[in-house]
């Protein structure tokens, strides 16, 4: 009986510090995440994915999307809050960078 309750509790600190340290949460990937951009590994990953500018816009909320069709001024952000996206062939965002 120690031992199941051992390796459950061991179960559960492993998926806490797996949410912990992922920017997206691994049960919904798709989870708006708020504000500025602070975890450049957990975008980075994001990212990867290839993913649509819809989906982009569900997850970051508060980041602006520029696309490349966009106009866009040149201000000077101190913070990674706005992503100008770089697209494939099929229109999902697969690089980009803050400016």
């Amino acid at each position: 009986m120690s031992r199941l309750l051992l390796t459950l509790g061991l179960l559960a600190a492993a998926l806490a510090v797996n949410a912990c340290t992922t920017g997206v949460p691994s049960v919904n990937p798709d989870a708006p995440v708020p504000g500025v951009v602070t975890d450049r590994t957990a975008f980075d990953r994001f990212i990867a994915t290839r993913p649509t500018p819809e989906r982009f816009r569900r997850v970051y909320p508060d980041v602006l999307l520029v696309m490349p069709s966009d106009i866009a001024t040149k201000e000077l952000r101190l913070n990674h809050s706005r992503y100008f996206a770089q697209l494939d062939g099929e229109g999902r965002i697969s690089g980009g960078r803050f400016m």
